[in-house]
């Protein structure tokens, strides 16, 4: 168990290091009217992530903690109103730290990676319209949540369990259409899309038989170097045999565990964002903090999703 000043020490020369390999980064996301932030962008960064933690009910309770407990360490704090325009700057910014996350942790080496999504529901007005949200939201199907209104996030993972990529539709939205995107973002290498992320080596992806269909699977190797597994769905190829299947299912486990940590660690299904900066913001600073806490178990020798006993309070 880490002492709280410790933890954020960590957390900050990581950000401090990122943000001094890449300059033109920080200077794209520091505005260009309105008086100097007090924060540097490392700062401002190092918050953001760190106020993912479960233990916060939301922005306002982890704002009451940082007055009370983080002024010795970040002495330029300023109101949560200024704080919250600055964190909004640097979103593109905490998507490129998540992203050099991932990379530290040597995902590029890992021998396959694992993608499917899950349901966020989002804050609907019902009689008075559609949502906060209107052109991004829509009604979805969830195993987890059922019928929702929202959006699917597509998340793709190492055999480790290191987050390597983030891709997020609407809720009507289906698995092929998103891995798709994913795997084209991947190839184009966008500079405006960094939470896609980089493939592995092998260019493996595992996933669900939501995924099925041999010429979309066809088309993504062709075009873009994407090798899918998963099984068939039924009408696309013979039924795999039960070990086949259990055995995929048991290398696939992996991303179910990364998408409970976001989901409750990192309080993910609680949050009900106003729009989509906000949506975005705290989905890639979530995926950073979830990262950076793999980074920091494997630098104490500790299993690497062991995150409860992490961080003494």
């Amino acid at each position: 168990m880490l002492p709280l000043e410790e933890y954020l020490t960590t957390l900050y020369v990581l950000v401090d290091d990122f943000c001094r390999r890449r300059p033109e980064l920080v200077r794209a996301g520091s505005g260009k009217r309105g008086p100097l932030p007090k924060l540097a962008a490392a700062e401002v960064v190092t918050l953001v992530v760190f106020s993912q933690w479960e233990r916060f009910s939301g922005e306002r309770d982890f704002w009451r903690f940082a007055e009370q407990r983080l002024r010795p360490l970040f002495p330029n704090l300023p109101d949560r109103t200024q704080f919250n325009r600055a964190a909004r700057r640097r979103t593109n910014l905490v998507a490129w730290f998540f992203r050099d996350m991932a990379d530290l942790l040597g995902t590029r080496e890992a021998p396959y990676q694992i993608i499917d999504r899950f349901g966020m529901a989002t804050r609907r007005s019902g009689r008075r319209g559609v949502g906060w949200l209107e052109g991004y939201t829509d009604k979805g199907l969830c195993t987890r949540l059922g019928f929702f209104h929202g959006v699917h996030i597509l998340s793709a993972a190492s055999s480790e369990g290191v987050i390597t990529g983030l891709a997020v539709g609407p809720g009507s939205m289906k698995d092929q259409p998103m891995a798709q995107a994913l795997f084209e973002a991947r190839l184009r290498q966008d500079p405006s899309a960094p939470a896609a992320g980089l493939p592995s080596a092998s260019c493996l992806y595992l996933a669900d038989k939501g995924f099925s269909g041999p010429n979309r699977h066809r088309e993504w190797y062709l075009t873009t170097g994407a090798l899918l597994i998963c099984p068939p769905q039924k009408g696309h190829a013979p039924e795999w045999p039960l070990l086949l299947r259990r055995a995929l299912a048991s290398m696939r486990q992996m991303i179910e565990t990364v998408h409970e940590k976001l989901l409750n660690r990192f309080r993910l299904q609680a949050e009900r964002p106003h729009d989509i900066d906000g949506l975005l913001g705290r989905l890639y600073a979530k995926a950073a903090l979830h990262n950076v806490c793999m980074w920091i178990n494997r630098l104490h020798q500790r299993p690497l999703l062991t995150f409860a006993d992490l961080l003494g309070w």
